[in-house]
């Protein structure tokens, strides 16, 4: 008789203690695998991107800053850029601050 309301109990979905706790992470394990591939992964390549384009930096560059400031590179220290953004206009900034290089079309 004991075995019957064993396997009842079975029948009615009482499974193992360490079985139930693994198929409760699933969904959590899912859930970050996800986000993983949609979010960390694409801004770590972005990031490696960036970093790279910071250390192929040379003298004349046209670039464009995070705050939206245009102009060509004039000198480059471990650091810092200088950058000519008029005639009569040079602005010292971080190099992390330097977005992107402006392509021809630019302007």
């Amino acid at each position: 008789m004991g075995v019957e309301i064993g396997s009842l109990a079975w029948a009615q979905g009482g499974a193992p203690e360490g079985a139930a706790g693994l198929f409760s992470l699933v969904p959590f394990i899912l859930i970050f695998v996800v986000f993983y591939f949609l979010l960390i992964l694409p801004q770590q390549r972005k990031q490696k991107q960036h970093k790279e384009m910071l250390t192929k930096l040379k003298k004349g560059d046209k670039i464009i800053t995070s705050a939206g400031i245009w102009g060509a590179i004039t000198r480059l220290d471990k650091e810092t850029a200088t950058v000519q953004v008029d005639d009569n206009t040079k602005v010292k900034i971080q190099r992390e601050n330097i977005a992107r290089l402006r392509t021809d079309d630019e302007g």
